[in-house]
Order: structure tokens, then sequence, then C-alpha cells
């Protein structure tokens, strides 16, 4: 049964969409959703993001092509792929690169995740979300750390998002119509898209994530993500302060998340970057819808995790940073004083790591 809180909480949220009932969250432990755990080996090679596909889907999506410097004098190996984290099956789940954006100086992390092989699970933080306790929040335990293969950072305070957040069963902040949405199902797939339209309440669907508006729709960059005014992406400090003294930069720490065609999800992040870069880089890596996450410099991250041992427990000391520069590190999610939310990707049941 629904706690009659959540019910009036969703009910009151004029804003949301909501088709059907919101789910039971899934009490704390390392299983996986029960939904997802229906077996089969199924050898699909798409994801159905709605989370109506419960078998493990076991085929590997296609490894990610090279992708194309924007430049003409690249980078060495810029936009070709290395595999990072550990081992699923036997086979890599994630490959990283970088790329210089268009009239950039610097290169961009990207990350490329095979979620045939990897499920999501969003983690809530004390100040980001707020309005704890939650089942799932820093730092991750050693249960979920046995199948942990990376982690990055979510999206702004709530009160700066322009949107909600809905996870473990909880109406945290009210689901706005039309904000960029980072949405979980039951099975562990993920999709992102606009509220009300592209993504929308089902009973599936364990967690929404909001930050904002899109930056990529329909496999371009929004026209938002081009407006000059560029504050329109976040309130930026100084490129490598906080400082109260330290003016707003343009070209800033951003990070961005976004879905491929066949399902793959991309992180980007980069150290100097303007919000139409953030979205080109999402573009040329494929994505067909994406969003910005958090942004600045104390809290933009991707960690993947490769324990020397198959089965072994991802920790800082076997983690490493999608870019060397970031401030936060391996360190970062299994600390208790980490307040912000963020998302895992882990072992799919079934995926022998």
């Amino acid at each position: 049964m629904i706690p009659t809180s959540v019910m009036l909480a969703v009910g009151l949220c004029g804003a949301c969409t909501q088709a059907a009932p919101v789910p039971k969250s899934t009490k704390g432990s390392s299983t996986f959703p029960k939904s997802a755990t229906k077996s089969s080996t199924t050898t699909s090679t798409s994801v159905i993001p709605d989370g109506s596909q419960t078998s493990t889907l076991s085929s590997p999506l296609p490894v990610p092509a090279t992708l194309e410097p924007f430049s003409g004098t690249p980078v060495a190996d810029e936009g070709t792929w290395r595999s990072a984290g550990r081992l699923v099956g036997g086979k890599s789940a994630v490959y990283e690169t970088t790329l210089v954006p268009p009239g950039g100086t610097q290169p961009a992390g990207i990350a490329w995740m095979d979620t045939h092989r990897l499920f999501a699970r969003l983690y809530s933080g004390s100040k980001s979300p707020g309005g704890g306790p939650y089942i799932y929040s820093a730092p991750i335990q050693p249960a979920e750390a046995a199948s942990l293969v990376a982690a990055f950072n979510g999206g702004f305070t709530m009160n700066l998002a322009g949107g909600g957040y809905f996870t473990e069963g909880r109406l945290i902040d009210p689901l706005v119509t039309g904000a960029a949405s980072f949405v979980i199902y039951s099975n562990g797939n993920v999709d992102i898209g606009a509220w009300g339209s592209t993504v929308a309440m089902t009973p599936n669907v364990i967690s929404v994530r909001q930050n904002l508006t899109l930056l990529v729709d329909a496999g371009q960059s929004t026209p938002k993500a081009a407006d000059p005014d560029w504050l329109a992406w976040g309130d930026t400090c100084g490129a490598t302060s906080c400082a109260a003294s330290v003016p707003s930069v343009e070209y800033q720490w951003r990070s961005a998340v976004g879905v491929t065609a066949d399902g793959a999800l991309v992180y980007v992040i980069g150290a100097a970057l303007d919000p139409l870069q953030l979205a080109q880089l999402l573009v040329r890596a494929g994505v067909v819808r994406g969003m910005e996450l958090d942004i600045n410099p104390s809290w933009t991250v991707l960690v993947t995790y490769e324990p020397t041992t198959v089965g072994g427990i991802a920790e800082a000391s076997n983690g490493s940073k999608l870019l060397s520069s970031t401030v936060q590190g391996p360190w970062t999610f299994f600390e208790p004083r980490w307040d912000r939310d963020f998302v895992t990707m882990s072992v799919r049941p079934g995926s022998s790591s």
C-alpha cells in the first residue's frame, strides 16, 4: 500500500504527470529490484527503458565508434575510446575518451556506459535533495560496492534545479512539467527527457531527478543551449574556486548526461565549458536527449572502479577519475560527509563481474 503522505504529496503536485500510482520503494539491500530478477538470458540489443523489460539484458551494446575531433589538429588519442572500470562478463561496460569542444582549449571527458550490462541507482544527499533519511545515501556500503562500476554527480540543489525529485516511493519536491528529467526504472534502466512528454510517471518509475531543461533533444542542441544568457544554466563561481570574492565565469566546470538511440548512457565533464559546448559534446557522442547536471569545481566528477579480483569491493584505492583534474575523486562517494545526490552504475544480476 502506498503511504497516505505520498499519495497526498503526488496528488497535490499540479505540475506532476501521474499516469499510475507511485510504486512502493524497495527495501534497502544489495539485491536488485524484484521486477528485474525474473530470469532469462535474453539477447536483446535494445533497451526497453520504461521498466517493462524484466529479464537480464545479457548482450552488450556495440562498442562506441571513434569520435571525430572538432578541430583539424586533434590532441593525441582524442576521440579514441579506452576501457575503464571492472569487466562485466569478461567485457568492458564503460569506455572513456576526451574531446576538445568547438572553440575550446581544454579536453573534456566523455564516458559511455553500457546499460545492457549496468543498472542505475540514485543516491540522495542530506543537502541535495534533503528531506532524508534515505535507504541509499553516501557512503556506498560494501554490499553495493561489490558490484559498483561507476558513479557520477547529480544536479543542482533543489532550490536552483527548476524541477523536482522523486525516489524511494517519496515525492521530495514536486515534479515539473517540461523539466529535463533523469528517470530510473524498477529494472535499473534509465531514460532522459522532458517530463510529461518523453518521460512520465508509470508504475515502473522508482527515481526521477530533474534539473533545468534539456540541453539536447532529437539529437540536436536545443535553442536554449545557445542562449547568450548563460546564467540560465546556473550561477557559476570562479574557474578554480567558489570563494565569495571570485567572479562568475561563463566557461566553467560543467557536467551533463544523455542517452543514445540504442540506450547507452553518456556522461560529459569539462573544466572550461559553456552550455552550448556541453551540448555539442553530447551530440558528438551520439546523444539523442541530454541534460546538464551539476556545475562548478567542487561538485562535478565521474569515477570508475576496478577491483583487482572478480567480485571485489570497489573503494577509493581502486577508483579512477574520468578527468584527473577534478576536485572530487574516487573517495567522494564513500564519505559520510558527502551531502549531494549522485548516481551509481553497477553490474546487472546475471552478468558476472
